[in-house]
């Protein structure tokens, strides 16, 4: 059932509610990716009475206010909601009243309720904001906030001492609004802010009244080094240092960071961050943790911060960081059992989601590159509120037993329950050659489907580009170019890679071309040039490849896209059917030499893949029609008649063998190759 909101309170609450989301939400100085909410109060007819209904739409659990549509807006009866107040039983078991807001749900209700929308429905205003600004939260989080509150804003914003997200904390804020006529928000102690209007354009320009207000406060009154004085040896390297550092440590961090589970990573050398490791309070800070709840659930309580200087060697700083995480993990595992009840959920892994490394930068991690990505955009917005707490005063953030109480919160762990199913390929990072056309394409498009974040490597930079915007941007995929001849540039691709994604678990030897020519026709230039795409291109990915997967300990695969021809005697094709056998043997020695490692090392042998391909479009597919005496545009027609199934071999087949290939179903699985021709019977494997 829709709802019918054009007769609502102004005609338009939910858009204008929805267009004042999206613009607070698309200003980081606002709030967070996924943080803070919205509501609106109107009336709206009922359509099983006919009569009039007073509703409150409100941004929904995990939703997005940058990116909020009506969809994600859940719709419930206020009458029905602040009847709650008279069956609450107390703080204590204020969680209950989580479950009874679907019974005040209008219709179908729309998305699910959040822990905020007793917030939004209890205090007395048509339009509310709940928002975490990194102004706000600098002077939620100092020391002295209550005091700062009223110098700053005096009567028009009160102050809430911390109290966790729920049905209490709406309560207090809506008796405060009552009990102060002249407020248009709170600051939320630990937490953020609350603003409200009686219509949709009071409550923004409260909002950001109060988010401007605080910063220019911060800007005009707040100390000049508010981290310290710059700490010696530990300013940012130059960029392509540090840029070389950090691909040097990514697949190591990546590692460690994934000692519990899979993870992807992020890497961000932001000013900000550089700046924050160069001051001689960081360590101090560090240790503190974030405050805000929306920060500490995607950063864990504190990161884990290398204490070497930017000079540092790799060697060095490498083996600090294991000693570090071991002992991150350590005080992990302390601090869940300091706090730890026996209805408490099991500890979820003691990795770090911040690693922090003086002189090179952030990086972060998640299930997805998505929540890496948002992870360190939080830890970015808490280096911003320690910088105002700093500046004015002291930064205090809530206590390490509330921090506690939220991260193993029932209702947080109900809500990861309720996460979809990993795909097959969820948490990879793949790494595909000659990737912007044909099977590379395909195998690049089918990972990605799994849940893999892909690398489209090739020749051709603006079409690899293409490819990974084709896909779903930075989150899902990134172009590079690669010239696989050049060991230079394979390592760079790499090193693309781990800096993108925190590191590879999959490398498909894919780019290629063909040269169809008979013996007596085969230049020694056109030998070369296969061979040094194909077998040296192979080799010199396969090698830089394993160096990561060996530094990162997590295993991995190899995959070489092969041929029929690497075992099959065909007329016409020295040079390439010559180099598609030494590819096949590189899967052989490969795989018995990086099996110690975990690595999986297997190929597949297509045949006969002419649509889509890039190959057969560059001069291959009229050479071997000719060979064959068939037309050319019919040369896939005949290709399937000489198999034993009689079917044609597309792009996407090969690519559906790559995931399989790839996947847990054959953990055990190396050394194989896997033809994928139809049945070529002269190609079967002796």
């Amino acid at each position: 059932m829709s709802i019918d909101t054009t007769t609502t309170t102004g005609t338009t609450a939910v858009a204008d509610l929805v267009s004042r989301s999206n613009r607070l939400g698309a200003d980081k100085r606002n709030t967070n990716y996924a943080g803070g909410n919205t509501s609106a109060k109107g009336t709206a007819t009922d359509p099983a009475t006919g009569e009039d209904v007073e509703l409150l739409w409100v941004k929904g659990s995990g939703g997005d206010l940058g990116t909020l549509s009506e969809d994600g807006l859940a719709v419930l009866r206020l009458d029905r909601l602040r009847a709650l107040k008279n069956v609450y039983p107390g703080v204590e078991r204020e969680d209950e009243m989580v479950a009874a807001f679907d019974y005040c749900l209008h219709g179908r209700g729309g998305a699910a309720p959040s822990i905020d929308t007793a917030m939004h429905g209890l205090v007395d205003a048509a339009h509310v904001d709940h928002l975490h600004p990194d102004s706000g939260i600098a002077i939620a989080t100092a020391a002295d906030g209550e005091a700062l509150t009223a110098k700053i804003f005096g009567s028009k914003v009160a102050w809430v001492p911390w109290r966790r997200p729920g049905f209490q904390l709406g309560l207090d804020i809506a008796a405060i609004k009552d009990a102060n006529p002249e407020a248009v928000g709170t600051i939320l102690g630990g937490h953020g802010i609350t603003a409200w209007g009686a219509t949709s354009e009071e409550a923004e320009a409260n909002s950001r009244w109060i988010i401007d207000t605080a910063e220019q406060f911060i800007a005009e009154n707040g100390r000049p080094e508010p981290f310290g004085p710059a700490l010696d040896g530990y300013a940012a390297l130059p960029g392509a240092e540090r840029r070389a550092k950090a691909a040097a440590l990514a697949p190591v961090l990546r590692g460690l960071a994934s000692t519990d589970k899979p993870m992807v990573g992020h890497f961000s050398d932001d000013a900000a961050v550089l700046e924050f490791l160069a001051s001689a309070e960081h360590p101090r800070l560090g240790a503190l943790g974030t405050s805000c709840p929306d920060h500490f659930l995607r950063t864990k309580v504190k990161p884990l911060v290398l204490d070497l200087p930017a000079g540092a060697s790799i060697g060095e700083s490498i083996d600090r960081l294991k000693e570090l995480h071991a002992g991150y993990r350590e005080d992990y595992a302390a601090y869940y059992n300091r706090h730890a009840v026996s209805e408490s959920p099991a500890m979820r892994g003691a990795d770090p989601a911040i690693v922090l490394v003086p002189g090179v930068g952030m990086f972060s991690y998640g299930a997805t590159k998505a929540t890496a990505r948002v992870a360190g955009e939080f830890y970015l917005n808490a280096i911003n509120v320690m910088r105002g707490a700093e500046a004015l005063s002291t930064y205090a953030p809530i206590e390490e037993s509330e921090k506690f109480r939220i991260e193993y919160w029932a209702l947080e762990e109900a809500k990861l329950a309720r996460l979809p199913k990993p795909k097959s390929h969820a948490t990879r990072i793949a790494l595909v050659t000659g990737a912007a056309s044909g099977i590379g394409k395909a195998i690049a498009t089918k990972l990605a489907a799994e849940g893999a974040c892909v690398v489209i490597a090739d020749l051709d930079l603006a079409n690899a580009q293409a490819v990974a915007a084709e896909l779903g941007g930075g989150d899902v995929a990134v172009g590079v170019q690669a010239d696989v001849t050049d060991a230079a540039a394979v390592a760079a691709a790499v090193d693309a890679a781990v800096l993108a994604f925190g590191g590879l678990d999959l490398v498909v030897n894919n780019a290629g071309l063909s040269i169809s020519k008979p013996l007596l026709e085969t230049t020694e230039k056109d030998w070369d040039l296969q061979h040094d795409v194909m077998a040296k291109g192979s080799f010199l990915v396969s090698q830089a490849a394993a160096r990561v997967l060996i530094a990162q300990g997590m295993g991995g695969d190899i995959l070489y896209i092969s041929s029929k021809n690497s075992v099959f005697a065909g007329p016409n094709n020295i040079a390439y059917s010559a180099t598609k056998a030494d590819q096949a043997h590189q899967v052989r020695l490969l795989a018995a030499e990086l099996g110690e490692y975990g690595v999986r090392v297997n190929g597949i042998n297509p045949d006969g893949v002419v649509r889509g391909s890039g190959i057969f479009a560059g001069g291959w597919g009229a050479k071997r029609a000719a060979v064959y005496g068939v037309d050319e545009e019919k040369l896939g027609e005949y290709y399937a008649q000489r198999t034993l199934l009689k079917r044609e071999v597309l792009p996407e087949n090969v690519a559906n063998a790559a995931a399989v290939l790839t996947s847990a179903e054959l953990s055990h699985t190396t050394g194989l190759h896997v033809p994928v021709d139809a049945g070529v019977a002269a190609a079967f494997l002796r």
